[in-house]
């Protein structure tokens, strides 16, 4: 029996989640029905029983459209007011604005951020050497979700911070539209400096100090502040 397959894609760039943008990217060589699969959400195999191949090259100009607009998004510095998560476990949907300070907290989540971030610079780096590495640099969207589920975790979810749940909220924060997601990620590596720069752990430090002899007999004490 022959039957009909509906299929649909996103033709603007709004339409498009940032997991599948990210599932797009992982792929080393994406091939038409690949990409039409991740935008259609039709699984492959589906897709491989079409009779009439032709039928897919009414799709051909909306994916290169596509192709086009992400260029254009990696340049914009257009960050929304406010974003939408759906919690599944609340059944429901948080709204969280998005201030216009996007400053890191806690401390956990700022200290997590510095280490993506600053792996993913040291990476490039030794790829392509120290010179001028700023202009090629482009993060790998799998690092912009960590980025996003370390910075929006408690604002979502209204949760004590926790690295191990952060890895599981990431799974919303690839529901997030890619145009609201990217500039916002956007601005951690270009706007916060000094988040690239790998910073000396506390044991670090004591162990070095244990090497080049005993460190002031003073201690300091640190004020800090808790929710």
């Amino acid at each position: 029996m022959r039957g009909k397959l509906r299929v649909k894609i996103p033709t603007q760039l709004t339409d498009v989640s940032l997991g599948q943008m990210m599932a797009m990217q992982t792929k080393t060589n994406l091939t038409d029905i690949e990409a039409i699969s991740i935008l259609s959400g039709i699984a492959i195999d589906e897709l491989q029983q079409v009779k009439d191949v032709s039928d897919f090259h009414a799709f051909g100009d909306a994916v290169l459209a596509l192709s086009y607009q992400i260029k254009y998004l990696y340049n914009s510095d257009a960050i929304p007011k406010q974003v939408n998560f759906s919690l599944p476990k609340s059944n429901r949907t948080k709204t969280v604005k998005v201030m216009q300070n996007l400053a890191i907290e806690p401390a956990g989540a700022f200290m997590a951020v510095r280490e993506i971030i600053a792996d993913e610079v040291n990476n490039h780096i030794k790829q392509v050497g120290e010179d001028n590495w700023q202009e090629s640099f482009n993060p790998s969207l799998n690092t912009c979700c960590q980025v996003l589920a370390h910075y929006f975790f408690c604002k979502a979810t209204g949760k004590k911070y926790n690295e191990y749940e952060v890895e599981e909220f990431m799974s919303q924060v690839k529901n997030m539209r890619v145009t609201e997601a990217l500039p916002i990620a956007k601005h951690f590596f270009t706007c916060y400096p000094s988040l690239s720069i790998p910073k000396t752990s506390f044991w670090l430090r004591l162990q070095r100090l244990w090497k080049n002899g005993p460190a002031s007999s003073r201690s300091r004490n640190l004020s800090t502040s808790t929710p």
